[in-house]
């Protein structure tokens, strides 16, 4: 009798633990191929919620990755100016939009931006992170505990790598650039 309640606790639990896990996983497809992130709602639960909301509601789809720089990161997000099938798609305006949402209020803590990592863009202001996102290249200390890190890549960042990237003299800027396919939840 023990031993069934155990293989029901612990099926459960299981069960449980994969379910909880799963509810923070979201998939990125990208023109080669799709990536998969899991998202840290336990150090950044505003940006977390943020990002599912926009991404389950379409908003990231068909969104240009319009800053790109080689060796550092891709950066995408602008869902007002950079959404390739919209009648407001701008490329020149491209990084200078967000959502119709407020903007978050940081949530800075220790996650490094190693390579994969996937971390909110602002401005100068430490509380304007909104809609726009970039993921790393390679490790980028220098960003630490000033920009809200709130997920990474677990698989397919070597569809990420293959991101066209943008003009170094022009801070990355991308003319024809790739787009996000799409953006939801698993």
């Amino acid at each position: 009798m023990n031993k069934i309640l155990f293989s029901i606790v612990f099926f459960f639990l299981l069960i449980t633990n994969k379910s909880m896990s799963e509810e923070n996983i979201m998939i990125l497809k990208l023109k080669d191929g799709d990536v998969k992130i899991e998202l840290f709602p336990d150090v950044a639960p505003n940006h977390v919620k943020r990002i599912k909301e926009l991404a389950d509601s379409g908003k990231y789809d068909n969104v240009v990755f319009h800053r790109v720089i080689d060796g550092f990161m891709a950066q995408t997000g602008d869902v007002k100016f950079g959404n390739s099938s919209s009648n407001d798609f701008n490329l020149n305006r491209a990084g200078m939009g967000g959502s119709d949402l407020p903007d978050l209020k940081q949530e800075f803590n220790n996650l490094p931006h190693d390579r994969g990592t996937l971390s909110m863009a602002r401005s100068s202001d430490p509380n304007s992170a909104n809609s726009q996102f970039f993921i790393c290249f390679k490790p980028a200390p220098f960003l630490d505990k000033q920009y809200t890190v709130f997920g990474k890549v677990i698989e397919g960042m070597d569809f990420v790598d293959k991101i066209k990237r943008g003009d170094e003299n022009n801070n990355g800027s991308v003319s024809n650039p790739d787009k996000i396919v799409s953006f939801k939840s698993l």
